[in-house]
């Protein structure tokens, strides 16, 4: 379920709560954070963080970019932080990509299923700067614009490591069709 962006107006009132920010872009946060941790366990953690760390700091927030990017840009910074930290080197990343309960009840949805599952792993098996833009295109809807900004590179290199990320899938696809 994508989350609605607040109106731009929103972002600067003060009326803004922990959980108008948690209901409103936590789905976004804690895919972004799964998806950059590769553990589920650590993406709740991380999440958890991500919001704290706004609210203690939302007067710094200076509307530069919408408030879903800066949440996303502080999830990024976050999850480096803990990639470098000692926890993340004891600990091994886990988590299979299935969602919990998850039931089939035909052929069909089986199938596709497995089909979703399995492009979802050759996401994850991509390089992080190639996976990262995938993951922020299909999954958050972020604009090339909005990636630059988040990553903190240029549009060009955006571009290029989408270009790269869905060459890599298209030919990792083929692959496995064989």
């Amino acid at each position: 379920m994508q989350s609605e962006e607040l109106p731009y107006a929103m972002a600067y009132t003060p009326a803004l709560t922990l959980r108008e920010m948690m209901e409103t872009y936590g789905s976004d946060v804690w895919h972004y954070a799964f998806f950059l941790t590769r553990s589920r366990e650590q993406a709740n953690d991380i999440s958890q963080e991500v919001f704290l760390k706004a609210y203690r700091n939302i007067g710094k927030y200076r509307g530069n970019a919408t408030l879903k990017t800066w949440l996303l840009t502080i999830t990024r910074n976050t999850a480096f932080s803990w990639r470098r930290s000692s926890f993340w080197r004891r600990f091994a990343p886990l988590g299979n990509g299935q969602a919990p309960g998850q039931a089939l009840s035909a052929e069909k949805e089986a199938i596709s299923n497995q089909y979703v599952n399995r492009i979802w792993e050759l996401i994850m098996e991509l390089p992080d700067k190639h996976r990262e833009v995938l993951v922020l295109e299909i999954q958050q809807g972020l604009s090339t614009g909005e990636m630059a900004q988040l990553l903190g590179v240029a549009e060009g290199t955006v571009k290029s490591r989408l270009s790269r990320a869905r060459d890599n899938m298209r030919k990792a696809l083929e692959e496995d069709e064989r």
